[in-house]
């Protein structure tokens, strides 16, 4: 899954219902539906900076694609199938994406989308629990996701799965299970969202009233970093944690788990706690050095070297420090430790 993405955004297109937390046209960035022309601009732009053979999906995002009326849907698959190379399947390099609903979407569907070249359906599962989709007012069930899934990979589609985590109702332990459920339902690749409470939503007066906890960046900063291990041992990745960051949304934010580098503060928790693990009994040294990978030496320090600075405290290390060396991506070893 390193296709290269090139967004179209249909805000709020086709959805039934107004969940508590959204606000799609301030989460995009964008205030009008997507139309073939916009399909169009969004392929030219494309085209300047990918080559021919560059493996990239054009992905619909930003509503519930499967619940637009058959002709608008057929008017914007058709305005994109110039994306997808001559004579290939969606197989191949060149594809079309698409996110959508739980409800909104049957094994004709996705037969019918794999003929139109869509290669990856993200359906939006949100949680598994239903008293948190009923508080949510997801307007969909547990066995709605089950159900869309089983049909996405019937058809022989990538399957990504999008779930929140800090809904109303819910909790640390209920994410996991949800995380757990969703590894059942055999995905491609996940995205995890940590709640943020947008102006004007009903989550946002939910919470002014006292009626919804805030999940705070510290809340999701910690859960994430459990999710992230979760899903790393069995084998999915996770494509994005946490909302893009535009300046449209940073200036509609009213509280939750919005920061800009949500994703980075989340992997570099996973890294504190298995620094830890490693340095268990290796107290009172004056200097540590740990390797990690050449991409990971920041994230594993820490913003302003949060991490290498809990570390020595927790430790009585005099200094710790972090260089780049011959590993894996998530794997740390001590390459010095001096008395």
């Amino acid at each position: 899954m390193t296709n290269r993405i090139v967004p179209v955004f249909v805000p709020h297109l086709g959805c039934p219902n107004d969940c508590v937390f959204c606000d799609q046209r301030r989460i995009s960035g964008s205030a009008s539906p997507a139309t073939a022309e916009t399909v169009r601009a969004a392929i030219e732009d494309a085209n300047r900076v990918l080559t021919p053979d560059a493996a990239a999906e054009l992905a619909f995002y930003g509503g519930s694609f499967t619940a637009i009326p058959r002709r608008e849907q057929d008017e914007l698959l058709a305005a994109a199938s110039p994306f997808i190379a001559p004579n290939q399947t969606v197989n191949a390099t060149r594809g079309l994406r698409v996110s959508t609903r739980p409800d909104f979407m049957t094994r004709d569907t996705a037969e019918r989308l794999k003929q139109c070249g869509v290669a990856t359906i993200e359906l939006g599962a949100q949680s598994m629990r239903s008293e948190v989709l009923t508080l949510s007012k997801r307007g969909h069930t547990p066995e709605d996701v089950r159900n869309a899934a089983r049909a996405v990979r019937s058809a022989g589609l990538n399957l990504v799965l999008q779930m929140m985590t800090g809904l109303p109702g819910d909790t640390p332990e209920g994410a996991l299970r949800t995380a757990n459920e969703l590894l059942d339902l055999q995905p491609s690749a996940v995205r995890v969202y940590p709640t943020v409470i947008v102006r004007g939503t009903e989550l946002e007066r939910m919470w002014r009233r006292g009626a919804y906890r805030e999940h705070t960046v510290e809340d999701a900063v910690a859960l994430g970093a459990t999710l992230i291990e979760l899903f790393e041992r069995a084998g999915v990745p996770i494509i994005r944690f946490g909302l893009n960051a535009t300046e449209s949304l940073a200036g509609d934010v009213a509280g939750g788990a919005y920061h800009p580098a949500l994703g980075e503060l989340a992997q570099s928790r996973v890294y504190l706690r298995r620094a830890r693990e490693l340095l268990r009994g290796n107290y009172g040294c004056a200097t540590v050095k740990l390797g990690v990978a050449v991409n990971r030496v920041s994230i594993m320090s820490g913003q302003g070297r949060r991490n290498a600075r809990a570390l020595e405290r927790e430790f009585g290390i005099h200094r710790l420090q972090v260089s780049a060396a011959d590993v894996k991506n998530g794997e740390i070893v001590i390459l010095n430790i001096e008395k």
